[in-house]
């Protein structure tokens, strides 16, 4: 498990571009075979992916100081490869492509699996401290609570699939999504925001392998960006921005853990203050 410490605006604003890139940018998630964890001390989140190619167990490793992964923790997974299942304490869950699922605390046993190793299963996940136990619960991406933002005269043309949020599927603090695009739609959270109460981290994919995200982030007087490709991933501070473009339409899926659940719980960020 890979540990990244928390950063402070102060000392951001006076990276170079490989500084940024060591600091939030997450890559090479998706290894056949191996189960990737990233630690961030921004509101404990682990950011994570399992590619089984054959089968993986999840572990808590020493870094949890824990007896199993879930011990203290719930996460929720989605997957974006081919079909596999993952098995919860005994309990065998498919999962097609876009495919969710919530894993209360206190599960002890987490297994992963492809239904074809040479057209694997990409289970991507985020995992946060607990306090209480919620259902685990599976999630189809066309049960999730939707909601159509933007238009394509201002290239945002965008759905936002809600899979974990109060009202839907319960958690202590999680709360995952994803938004896609409209082809002909490159730009994403713009208008932007920051919410201090929360931190976020982005996974960019469906983008094929010569496009390229600019991801804008920083405090909005002290913007930077960071070039990012196919199945990477950002961490974003409770006080950067997090806004996107790029050279076609994508998907992302986001993750945020922190002080609440709400989802419209943002400081907007006027147009004509940002720098």
């Amino acid at each position: 498990m890979e540990l990244r410490t928390a950063a402070s605006p102060k000392d951001v604003k006076h990276y170079d571009t490989a500084r940024l890139r060591e600091e939030f940018l997450i890559q090479d998630l998706f290894t056949p075979g191996e189960v990737k964890m990233i630690y961030s001390h921004i509101d404990r989140i682990i950011t994570g992916s399992a590619v089984p190619t054959p089968s993986l167990t999840l572990t808590a490793g020493d870094e949890l100081r824990a007896e199993y992964f879930l011990q203290r923790r719930e996460m929720g997974i989605i997957n974006i490869g081919g079909k596999g299942t993952v098995t919860v304490d005994g309990t065998v869950y498919e999962m097609d492509y876009k495919d969710g699922l919530y894993i209360g605390m206190g599960s002890k046993d987490i297994e992963f699996k492809s239904n074809d190793e040479t057209a694997p299963a990409k289970f991507y996940f985020h995992s946060a401290p607990a306090h209480k136990t919620y259902p685990t619960v599976f999630i189809k991406p066309e049960d999730c609570v939707t909601e159509e933002l933007g238009s394509l005269e201002t290239a945002n043309h965008r759905t936002i699939r809600k899979y974990i949020l109060p009202g839907q599927v319960e958690s202590c603090q999680l709360v995952m999504g994803m938004t896609t695009l409209e082809p002909g739609s490159v730009w994403n959270t713009m208008p932007c925001h920051t919410h201090d109460r929360r931190m976020e981290v982005y996974l960019y994919f469906e983008l094929p392998e010569d496009a390229v995200v600019f991801h804008y982030m920083g405090e909005p007087t002290e913007t930077r960006h960071i070039v990012m490709r196919n199945e990477e991933a950002v961490i974003s501070p409770s006080w950067s921005i997090h806004s996107a473009s790029a050279t076609q339409a994508y998907t992302f899926i986001w993750g945020m853990v922190g002080e609440n659940q709400a989802f419209d719980d943002m400081d907007h960020v006027k147009m004509t203050d940002l720098r």
